[in-house]
């Protein structure tokens, strides 16, 4: 699905310069490529405010934690997302209150979401799925009239712009309160363990989560709030000032995949391929089409030596973590009909036309086309 190790061997010499220096220097934790990566990320989304952690999923923890929520207090997300969105709200005794996708763009159908707020209702938390923003506009709105926070999920967004109607635009994860993301090695900037980061355009709200983030500290041994220990290693920031610098290539050559793959297929009745909203880019972290048969095509393509992944397979409200939750089967029959018929195909940096003209080919033969 990504060939890291042929990214890799394109910046192997930058990379492997970068990672002798920290083990030279032996500034293993909160060194001086966490404070430059932190600065040059900055910088990359526009200059909000960055504040780096271990992973993507405790960025979300600590921008809950961040915003004061509290136990039964009600947080709106959508139910067709990776269970780390979900998995932090239950974890801090918050509520989860799951909404509908929208089938064309995968994001959070932004028409459900009146009556799904309460007096108790305290965040919306918004996911840029597979590479596109959620509809943040009319978000943004929402929430101002209801008084409560945003929390952008931009963990497979990063260099994705947001447009707003006046002709505004926003990096994405930089318009609600606090935006988070990840560097998980698959991701579009991946270091190569674990990683994220999250973004706040006011200082004060980046100062807490910087606190927070270290044991509830701003100096040693003196706690002000009750913390976490979530930092991104200084090896692990150094890769990614490496390949911070290469982001917008990267991106290019993702668009480019999907253009190839949209051309392809164009002709193939059976399956749709990923919409483009007209408010926001697309960086394809995922190349997801909509498929009939979907399961059998995935073997199919499995026997010819294609990996593909089915992002997501069940539901988070039809996992038995969050049966707790009461959202019987045929609650979201969006979500449930996408869980049947989704299927991812590769898309990276180092693909060759061949590669995707191959793909294709493969797909078009299981359809009984040539």
């Amino acid at each position: 699905m990504v060939d890291l190790h042929g990214q890799y061997l394109k910046i192997k010499e930058d990379i492997d310069y970068a990672i002798e220096k920290v083990l030279t220097s032996t500034d293993f934790i909160q060194g001086e490529d966490v404070k430059q990566f932190t600065k040059s990320l900055s910088e990359f989304i526009g200059g909000a405010y960055t504040v780096t952690c271990a992973n993507g999923t405790d960025a979300l923890q600590i921008a809950m934690m961040a915003l004061g929520l509290q136990r039964g207090d009600e947080v709106i997300l959508p139910v067709h997302t990776y269970v780390a969105t979900a998995e932090v709200i239950a974890l801090l005794g918050l509520t989860p209150v799951f909404v509908d996708v929208i089938e064309d763009t995968f994001t959070i159908d932004v028409s459900q979401l009146a009556h799904k707020i309460t007096s108790r209702t305290k965040a919306i938390v918004p996911v840029h799925l597979y590479g596109q923003c959620a509809e943040m506009e009319p978000i943004t709105k929402i929430a101002r009239q209801h008084n409560f926070y945003i929390i952008e999920d931009a963990a497979q967004s990063l260099n994705a712009i947001y447009r707003f109607s006046d002709g505004t635009q926003r990096a994405a994860g930089t318009i609600g309160d606090i935006g988070t993301t990840s560097f998980f090695p698959s991701k579009n900037l991946g270091c190569y363990g674990d990683g994220g980061a999250m973004f706040t355009n006011n200082q004060d709200v980046a100062d807490l989560l910087r606190m927070i983030a270290n044991h509830g500290q701003r100096v040693k041994y003196h706690h002000e709030v009750v913390g976490v220990n979530s930092r991104l290693d200084t090896l692990q920031a150094a890769i990614l000032n490496v390949k911070l610098r290469h982001i917008n290539d990267y991106t290019e050559k993702r668009q480019a995949v999907a253009a190839s793959y949209d051309e392809l297929l164009r002709e193939l009745s059976e399956i749709v391929v990923p919409a483009r909203a007209w408010y926001s880019t697309h960086v394809f972290h995922q190349y997801t089409i909509k498929a009939p048969r979907r399961d059998d095509l995935k073997k199919y393509l499995e026997r010819k030596g294609v990996p593909t992944m089915i992002y997501y397979p069940v539901p988070l409200h039809l996992q038995k973590a969050y049966q707790n939750f009461a959202y019987p089967k045929g609650s979201f029959p969006v979500t449930e009909k996408l869980s049947g018929t989704v299927l991812s195909l590769p898309i990276h940096t180092e693909m060759t036309n061949g590669e995707v003209e191959f793909i294709a080919s493969c797909i078009k033969e299981f359809y009984g086309k040539r």
